[in-house]
């Protein structure tokens, strides 16, 4: 949903015109799927990194504008608040040196990017939920001044018929609260995988993508903490799916796990879109078929937490990729990259292996492991094969050799394999993600969430993954 748009009011009109747009894209993307027009190139592998700009304080600094003049980088650009970027890297082909690469491209950016912030006087933080986030910064004055946040704002409450968000999320603590803007997405910050998949195995690739949620999430847990209550491992993961939903079924959910497995087509996904989602940015552009924006622009206003993605190569030719979305931003560039050779090799294992991801866990029981992990981090319980253990054995046993296997099937050798895997084994032997290193600061510490952001800033600044990290 990166696109602007021209305007963020609309007529009935509208609406018809981009139902009609988008009927005939899915029918030409149908159409693409079936004659192979789509690209199946070598596996290439990217990301997103959204983040926050802080000030000397730890609390959200407002200046995104301000920043993003000063980097001029377009490979940075605005989120949804204005204490919020998203940084973006080239892809990468998948095979010999690309998770070295990925790291050297996010660290190069990064520095660039805290080039622009000091002089400003703000600090940038990847941190799934900042600690110090306060319901009132997350207001209409901090929304970035883009049409279509205006407009995304103004089309929820629409659907919602006025009614405020009502967040409610029970964990460790309780939270219950009334928001009355989409605001609270922007206390969500998250890092985005993506996959290039060759349209034949895009089914499986869909559907392993879902499979592997929940170890990723356990794994990668960064967010126990919203409005100073101590809620999920991965607080996140609910308040996303709150920030925006539009009434009570799991169709007017824009950000949902999703109701099955995909079946014989990913297609599937892009017919539910239009069947099932009302749209939300009726924007209609002048634009050919063949560029299927209004195919796009609607699929970017539904998040699933596994996303199935059109884009076009450097060629023109149009491809399909899958966005994996669990993952929270940070502790450091080094978790980030270590995570994203997990879900690579998994990925690639998995495209390979002679049983569907059906056979591991079925559809209820994929979803049900992911929200157990979300709540309780390594330690959830989740069902695997029929049977029920703690996914951090999961991992260890299972999911660390599959995503090894999968890495040298894409050539990635066996020293790069280990640095970036070793990462994983060595959190998981500890036990200690971000979200438990936070809890364990705040148990030393007291509830300081402005000394807790300090010293999380200077582990982050030394890319020390977070299991070395002390507090």
């Amino acid at each position: 949903m990166g696109q602007e748009i021209a305007e963020s009011r609309f007529t009935d009109a509208d609406f018809e015109a981009f139902r009609q747009r988008l009927a005939r894209e899915t029918a030409l993307l149908g159409q693409w799927i079936g004659d192979g027009t789509l690209a199946c190139d070598e596996p290439l592998g990217g990301f997103e990194l959204e983040a926050w700009l802080i000030d000397g304080h730890g609390w959200p600094a407002p200046v995104n504008e301000r920043f993003l003049d000063a980097l001029d980088d377009p490979l940075v650009v605005p989120e949804l608040a204005t204490f919020n970027v998203e940084l973006n890297t080239p892809p990468r082909r998948l095979g010999p040196g690309s998770l070295d690469t990925m790291h050297a491209d996010l660290a190069d950016l990064w520095q660039r990017c805290e080039g622009a912030a000091v002089p400003l006087g703000v600090r940038m933080l990847m941190v799934g939920i900042l600690p110090t986030v306060r319901q009132q910064d997350l207001s209409l004055r901090n929304m970035s001044p883009l049409q279509r946040f205006r407009a995304l704002n103004e089309q929820v409450f629409r659907l919602r018929h006025g009614k405020p968000i009502e967040l409610d999320i029970r964990g460790e603590q309780s939270l219950r609260l009334e928001h009355h803007d989409v605001m609270l997405e922007a206390a969500a910050t998250s890092f985005q995988i993506h996959l290039m998949v060759d349209p034949g195995r895009a089914v499986r690739a869909f559907n392993a993508s879902k499979l592997l949620s929940a170890p990723m999430v356990a794994m990668a847990a960064n967010s126990p903490y919203l409005f100073g209550a101590d809620l999920w491992s991965e607080t996140r993961i609910p308040l996303f799916e709150q920030a925006v939903a539009v009434g009570g079924s799991n169709y007017s959910r824009r950000v949902t796990f999703g109701v099955r497995y995909a079946e014989s087509s990913i297609l599937e996904c892009f017919e539910s879109n239009r069947d099932r989602y009302p749209v939300l940015l009726p924007t209609v552009m002048d634009e050919p078929d063949e560029a299927l924006a209004h195919l796009r622009l609607h699929n970017g206003t539904i998040w699933r937490w596994n996303r199935p993605l059109v884009g076009f190569s450097a060629d023109g030719r149009p491809h399909l990729r899958i966005e994996h979305r669990v993952a929270p931003s940070g502790p450091s560039a080094t978790d980030a990259i270590a995570n994203a050779a997990f879900y690579f090799g998994a990925m690639a294992s998995a495209l390979a292996d002679e049983h569907p991801p059906g056979h591991y866990a079925g559809f209820d029981a994929a979803r049900g492991n992911f929200y157990a992990a979300a709540r309780h981090g390594l330690e959830a319980e989740v069902v695997w094969e029929g049977r029920r253990g703690v996914v951090a054995d999961l991992i260890s046993e299972r999911l660390l050799p599959m995503a090894e296997a999968g890495l040298a099937r894409l050539g990635v050798g066996k020293g790069e394999r280990r640095r970036w895997l070793g990462v994983l084994e060595r959190r998981v032997a500890s036990r200690r993600t971000g979200a438990v290193w936070q809890r364990a600061w705040v148990a030393a510490h007291g509830p300081d969430f402005e000394g807790l952001v300090r010293r999380y800033l200077a582990n982050q600044q030394a890319d020390r993954p977070v299991h070395e990290w002390t507090w």
